[in-house]
């Protein structure tokens, strides 16, 4: 683990995404988008997203937590939405995959720590990178 070790991991990564979290992507969206979400967990990052009057067409997750949430492994989903909007699991083992796949899909809006794109494992994902939207006192991690 790296510099936020101090926690204890939770299976498969799963940490609701709050809906504080989201407001800062608001920004950057067009208005009523349809994504897809192929991490959904509880299906927090969508209710929070429907709130501002987006649209989820497809909601996946390898171990759903709500209803409607269809049971699917984001590393081989591939539903052709107009982007992808999720909070993936940060275990480099699958989360590299999982950027791999939906990258080659579609434009792929990941939240995620600002100084992930710093580090030595971003560097092969890099070419797909086109915004970075940093979020001061973030409640995700």
């Amino acid at each position: 683990m790296g510099k936020r070790s101090s926690f204890d991991r939770v299976p498969r990564d799963f940490y609701p995404t709050p809906a504080e979290a989201v407001a800062p992507l608001l920004l950057h969206l067009t208005p009523r988008t349809i994504y897809a979400e192929p991490c959904a967990g509880d299906g927090a990052l969508i209710d929070a997203l429907a709130a501002a009057g987006h649209c989820c067409a497809f909601a996946s997750d390898i171990e759903p937590r709500a209803d409607g949430i269809h049971e699917r492994d984001a590393r081989t989903v591939n539903c052709a939405p107009d982007l992808y909007i999720t909070n993936p699991p940060w275990d480099r083992k699958v989360l590299h995959p999982i950027i791999t796949n939906l990258c080659q899909q579609a434009p792929t809006w990941l939240l995620f720590d600002a100084d992930w794109v710093h580090t030595r494992q971003a560097a092969p994902f890099l070419p797909w990178l086109v915004k970075i939207v940093s979020v001061a006192n973030s409640p995700i991690m």
